[in-house]
């Protein structure tokens, strides 16, 4: 069957979903036979846990707006990318994305390097040196994007993405980064942990700042920068902010705040899909499946607020009766 979600509801999707997943288990479906939902919903969430491994750090450090800083800054990579290998086609996974993702990252690299720079050699203050270089790089990548490619189609998909028009190869690189990045994590978590939470104790321990800062910055654009297809550069900032605040706001600690950030992210992207399969069979609205999933972040954000918020007053109430 070529197109087993075509027609079905909320509820349906769920049922279809279920069913060729146990046939994937017993072997009687293949990866290279999934429909364009499965798709996906298989890109975004590896996206989202990646996202939610990292963006658990970011948070905690308080680095949000370095991550925000990236998504633009990249640009400029991608533009003296085009300039040195000149080419039409922005989305081109064998020859074009390698180098742009290598030009890309280069200048992710040289953002973080530019702001550590400003803060500790000028001693500027951390959001002052993000917003030089932030406002600097970006406004040097629109410049020479105007003026030498013009002609050149890069599309709104670099900032907005396009889930609906991925294919099973563009998920390959994105698991290669969530696998990289547990990687990582599982084999630094105490060196991530104790950098994250006491910086003075870990230099005292051995344990430099600085490197396990770079190492989570080259992370950071790493993931971001192979968000663009499935995403964009914009899209990919709710995956590494909201599924850990909405953890932040469950839990204290680290290790549940990663598995709770997974789950929220994979449960956005699951929910996102499925709604822009019912509004396109029932309302025939084709609304954009990266928009729906950030909806959803949004809406669980909003929740998770009010959740906690009750369950403040509810502990309030609580104390009160025992000291009365």
């Amino acid at each position: 069957m070529r197109f087993p979600y075509s027609g079905s509801t909320f509820f349906d999707f769920f049922l279809i979903l279920s069913q060729r997943l146990f046939l994937i288990i017993q072997g009687k479906l293949s990866f290279s036979n999934l429909a364009s939902d499965e798709i996906q919903l298989l890109v975004l969430l590896g996206v989202s846990t990646s996202c939610a491994l990292i963006g658990t750090f970011l948070v905690l450090r308080k680095m949000t707006m370095l991550a925000n800083s990236l998504s633009h800054t990249i640009l400029l990579g991608i533009v003296i990318t085009i300039l040195i290998f000149p080419t039409d086609a922005f989305y081109d996974t064998q020859t074009v994305l390698p180098r742009l993702l290598f030009g890309a990252l280069f200048c992710a690299i040289l953002t973080t390097v530019a702001t550590e720079f400003l803060i500790k050699t000028i001693r500027l203050t951390p959001d002052a040196s993000i917003a030089i270089v932030f406002t600097t790089f970006f406004a040097l990548g629109i410049l020479l994007a105007t003026i030498y490619l013009r002609d050149v189609h890069l599309g709104t998909e670099a900032v907005m993405g396009n889930v609906d028009a991925l294919r099973l190869e563009d998920g390959k690189m994105v698991w290669i980064i969530a696998l990289g990045n547990f990687i990582l994590l599982f084999l630094f978590y105490k060196e991530f942990q104790i950098t994250s939470f006491d910086p003075g104790l870990s230099t005292v321990l051995g344990i430099s700042p600085s490197l396990f800062h770079y190492l989570l910055m080259f992370q950071t654009a790493a993931s971001v920068i192979v968000s663009f297809r499935a995403v964009g550069v914009l899209m990919v900032l709710a995956f590494l902010t909201v599924p850990p605040l909405c953890a932040r706001l469950f839990t204290h600690y680290l290790k549940q705040m990663l598995g709770i950030a997974i789950l929220i992210g994979g449960l956005a992207s699951l929910l996102g899909v499925a709604l822009a399969r019912h509004l396109l069979s029932v309302y025939g609205l084709a609304l954009s499946t990266s928009g729906l999933v950030v909806t959803v972040l949004a809406l669980f954000l909003f929740f998770t607020i009010l959740l906690v918020k009750l369950r403040d007053r509810r502990h309030i109430r609580i104390a009160l009766k025992g000291n009365y």
